[in-house]
């Protein structure tokens, strides 16, 4: 495994036509919530043997398709476990630090989840192909050690997924049994008390059967006071597998204990006193005395704080070839988590958090949350010709149940605490009592979708056709047993022609859609809301010099989504909430290549976003690059050897506050660059690596929001790692 080259997206490429030539082979409720290798000597005929494979996109992708990525009219990223372990990667955030188009921390430094936004929007969560996060707080992050790679879908997905925002999909591959794979054990040891050990099992039983157990143990603080972030975690898997059949059933059981690393950083003593923030009117900071809460500074109180969660999640996925050109394929899911989260901050009182000495109200809040999900997306896919037309084509149909229920209790202006000197204590007992708890609604959604997706060859053209038809049922059930309907319904369609000229260039374009439903009732005609629309234009190329481990691409794209709530400036109509747009513009680089013992990748963004009220998309920035090269000698004394390090760029960011179509206060968060270097040595069966992130240690913040807070970035990690391989 860590002889792999780091350019495994470009490699995956590479291989990737050739794996998939036929089917056989193929493969909130809290009111502070933030929301392949080639020999050039070689001839065409002989190269299958020339490719390295790694980080191809599987059957349980995110594009569903068995088609290369080289030849999909669509932008997909993949961060292969390799190459995200190469920069240190501790959380899904982290692995989308050097992906174009996607901001992984949000909001600065997290421990409650990860928040990434895809092209300027929210993005879903996926596992193996089927959502896994619901609701707010309602289940347990995932973690990057039980991982194969991670995947970007770029712009609206719902033509393949269903209901979703328009910017796109994360989808995370699990580490399942199958044939082949490394056994190895792991010991970490880091900054901040972080103590792991991890480890990865696996056993060839016979008759084609295969066995794997990925687990961890962490106990680990934080660069927040007295946040930790303990978790215990067991993924078994068995897999049966044939040349013609393959099922794998594997369950995940996580158990973790931890603190928010979200404190909600009053302004006035953050935004107001940094020369990497710029706020306005300056009114905002008139209690400002040039005093800094430090990031590590803890607003929460040790005897009430937490943040417990856990899930057990059981799947089971699996194909068949029925002939040559036929495949039956699928996966079903049930899961079931829950959240125990406890959280005091200084309050939100429509002005100045805290007065010129520090003081502040206290807010104290509590959720228990659960979730529940039962999902199936099975498709049959067809490989045949009509006349020169050769076609590629999957029908499918996904079926999701989703019931999420959270109990909260929450008391505002309870004593005061001092944001430079905190004194904690004076808890309200009653919180401290689970009878507290107000039985909040319970809500359950019913999706269901049919779809049919058709790739089309003829000569070097390259056609897809996508679509499909949801039906989504939502039902909500109060704490007086009243009950609320909704069903919502949408046809989504996607369409996209791609060239291949023979030096390895391929033009394309490409349109799709999205739909989201927007839960509640129209104020001014007594309708249920409509869902939000989106819709994409992309224009790209994609080049891939032929014999070489290189590939470059460059996108171009327009979204727009509408039906959002209304701009703040229709005072005339203030109970509709159908009349605002939302619009993202933007071009997209990314490129990978390896020479000789070399690896190198780039990646910049740039996206020009605009909301319904004609200001930046919160906390989105405009500009992002990244780049990052590892030198892995394959021979010689420093046979064994790697180094590596990395820059990337987050350019400034804005949150607008607009009242009556007027933008009423304005928060600029100023851009940073962070290192990142990575030393390692492999001998025999011994692996030694030493991670650093953050490498200086810059203090920043990730974004501050016009409402009144900002969030740290994350500060350096230094992660020190023993692994037994065999």
């Amino acid at each position: 495994m860590y002889s792999r080259p780091l350019a495994a997206s470009a490699l995956s490429l590479l291989s990737t036509p050739l794996l998939l030539a036929a089917p056989a082979a193929a493969q909130s409720s809290d009111p502070s919530d933030p929301s392949a290798e080639r020999s050039a000597a070689a001839p065409a005929d002989q190269m299958v043997e020339e490719i390295v494979v790694t980080g191809t996109l599987s059957r349980y992708g995110a594009a569903k398709a068995a088609v290369p990525i080289v030849e999909a009219v669509r932008s997909i990223s993949i961060e292969t476990e390799q190459q995200f372990r190469d920069k240190g990667a501790l959380t899904l955030d982290d692995t989308l630090n050097y992906t174009a188009g996607v901001v992984g921390d949000t909001f600065g430094f997290s421990s409650r989840g990860d928040f990434p936004t895809v092209r300027g929007f929210d993005a879903a969560e996926y596992r193996d192909g089927l959502q896994v996060l619901f609701g707010s707080y309602n289940n347990t992050r995932s973690d990057v050690y039980f991982l194969d790679q991670v995947e970007v879908l770029k712009g609206p997905a719902s033509v393949l997924y269903g209901k979703g925002t328009p910017g796109g999909i994360v989808n995370a591959i699990s580490k399942l049994a199958g044939p082949g794979e490394e056994n190895e054990l792991l010991v970490d040891i880091g900054n901040r008390d972080r103590y792991q050990v991890s480890g990865d099992l696996n056993a060839d039983l016979g008759n084609n059967l295969y066995a794997r157990l990925v687990g961890i143990y962490r106990n680990s603080g934080s660069q927040v006071d007295f946040v930790h972030d303990d978790a215990l975690i067991f993924m078994p898997s068995i897999t049966y597998e044939t040349a013609r059949t393959s099922i794998t059933a594997m369950a995940e059981v996580i158990d973790r204990d931890g603190d928010t690393a979200h404190q909600f950083l009053p302004l006035t003593g953050t935004g107001c006193v940094s020369d990497q923030v710029t706020v306005s009117p300056a009114a905002f900071c008139a209690n400002a005395t040039g005093q800094r809460i430090e990031d590590d500074t803890y607003l929460g109180d040790p005897g009430f704080n937490r943040y417990d969660t856990n899930s057990t999640m059981v799947s089971l996925l699996g194909h068949h070839d029925i002939t040559d050109w036929v495949t039956l394929e699928g996966v079903a899911r049930y899961k079931k988590g829950r959240s125990d989260y406890r959280q005091a901050w200084i309050g939100f009182t429509g002005g100045p958090r805290i007065d010129a000495r520090g003081n502040g109200a206290r807010t104290f809040y509590v959720s228990d949350s659960e979730s529940e999900q039962a999902a199936v997306d099975v498709r049959a896919r067809w490989q045949f010709e009509t006349g020169p037309l050769r076609h590629e084509l999957f029908t499918g149909i996904a079926y999701q149940h989703v019931q999420t229920d959270n109990d909260t209790a929450i008391q505002r202006g309870v004593g005061v605490l001092n944001a430079y000197r905190p004194v904690y204590g004076n808890v309200p007992a009653d919180l401290l009592d689970p009878a507290a708890l107000a039985d909040g609604p319970e809500q359950t959604a019913q999706d269901l979708g049919l779809y049919v997706n058709n790739q089309i060859s003829l000569g070097r053209w390259r056609a897809n056709l996508g679509l499909r038809y949801d039906d989504t049922e939502t039902r909500t059930v109060d704490a007086s047993d009243a009950r609320t309907e909704q069903d919502d319904s949408a046809a989504s369609f996607s369409a996209g022609l791609l060239y291949k000229f023979d030096f390895g260039l391929s033009p394309y374009a490409s349109f799709a859609e999205s739909f989201n439903p927007v839960i509640g009732t129209d104020g001014l005609t007594a309708e249920p809301l409509k869902p939000r629309e989106g819709r994409q234009w992309e224009l790209g190329l994609k080049y891939q010099p032929p014999g070489t481990p290189t590939f470059i691409t460059v996108a171009l794209f327009d979204i727009k989504e509408s039906n959002l709530p209304n701009p703040s400036s229709l005072v005339d109509q203030p109970d509709s909430q159908q009349e605002g747009d939302g619009r993202v513009r933007g071009v997209e680089i990314e490129a990978l290549t390896r020479w000789r013992d070399w690896s190198f990748e780039a990646n910049y963004s740039y996206l020009d976003s605009e909301n319904a009220d004609g200001v930046d998309f919160d906390s989105v920035p405009s500009n992002q690059a990244s780049a990052w090269v590892q030198y892995a000698p394959s021979a010689g004394l420093l046979d064994g050897f790697r180094i590596g390090g990395g820059l990337r760029y987050q350019g400034e960011n804005r949150s607008t506050a607009v009242v009556g179509g007027v933008p009423a206060a304005e928060i600029v968060t100023d851009g940073v660059v962070l290192g990142d270097i990575l030393v390692g040595y492999r001998y025999r069966q011994w692996d030694a690596t030493l991670n650093m992130r953050n490498v200086t240690d810059k203090s920043y913040y990730g974004t501050c929001l016009a409402r009144g807070d900002c969030f740290p970035g994350e500060r350096r990690t230094i992660v020190a790692r023993l692994g037994y391989h065999f």
